[in-house]
């Protein structure tokens, strides 16, 4: 369709603020040309700010895509791309990835404490158990690899040490072999926390704690935050095209049954 006037300058705008354009902009720029202005004037704060560089910007963007809490594989691909023009590393993205992939473990940090309470309660566990010597080398070799301890992990080293040995082994590959910042790795654990898909605030206030430590300041962290807000738009972007989709072809049933009942007469 032929834009308007108003619908081009935002589109203008996008493209120059954004950098990308899309169906998927595209289909909201035609159903609600000022909904995507206020997107854009949302998305578009970190970018103004800048506290965050543009390739650690867009580790973020695809930290909180790519999280198996969410899983937006446009905006993954979008990102990735965005992120190599913007002079990342294939090696780098797939750090970034493969600290992504330990969310998982949030199985255990929200399970293994519920068991030990349900324990408490049943008088079969009624104090931590001290660890032995095996155990306390998984809690050195984790500090030495993680760079940190938090008693976050104190019981599930405690019920479960064969996990955790295996997970730290997991974790911490991107520590051992990885070239990303320490704090950069720690943006990327807070930044699927945060995210509105997971939400997971034990994490979030560790990960800022020791972002904090790596010599973050308030305004990246902000910026991480703000970034990982902008995911619902999700919403907007796989369903606007469905609409049009949508639209189109009630059009074209009505028109044929417009055909037919003309042809009847």
């Amino acid at each position: 369709m032929t834009l308007t006037p108003r619908q081009q300058e935002i589109k203008d705008e996008f493209i120059r603020v954004r950098g990308t354009w899309g169906d998927s902009w595209q289909s909201i720029l035609e159903l609600d040309a000022e909904f995507l202005e206020t997107y854009l004037n949302f998305s578009a704060v970190p970018w103004r700010k800048n506290h965050l560089d543009t390739k650690t910007k867009e580790f973020i963007y695809i930290v909180v895509d790519s999280a198996a809490t969410h899983m937006y594989a446009p905006g993954v691909r979008q990102h990735i791309k965005a992120a190599l023009a913007a002079g990342a590393t294939p090696a780098e993205i797939m750090e970034v990835l493969e600290c992504t992939a330990t969310l998982g473990i949030h199985a255990m940090n929200l399970g293994v404490p519920v068991l030990t309470e349900i324990l408490a309660e049943k008088g079969i566990r009624t104090e931590p158990a001290e660890l032995d010597e095996y155990q306390e080398r998984l809690k050195a070799d984790f500090t030495e690899k993680r760079g940190y301890w938090n008693p976050t992990w104190d019981e599930m080293l405690e019920l479960d040490p064969q996990l955790f040995e295996a997970y730290t082994a997991f974790s911490s590959h991107p520590w051992v072999a990885g070239t990303l910042s320490p704090k950069v790795r720690e943006f990327i654990y807070m930044a699927f926390d945060t995210s509105s898909t997971h939400l997971y605030r034990v994490g979030l206030k560790l990960h800022i704690e020791n972002a904090l430590g790596y010599g973050a300041t308030v305004g990246e962290i902000l910026e991480v935050m703000e970034i990982a807000s902008v995911i619902g738009i999700h919403t907007v972007t796989m369903s606007a095209p469905i609409l049009q989709e949508e639209i189109a072809a009630l059009a074209a049933q009505n028109a044929e049954s417009a055909q037919n009942a003309e042809a009847g007469e």
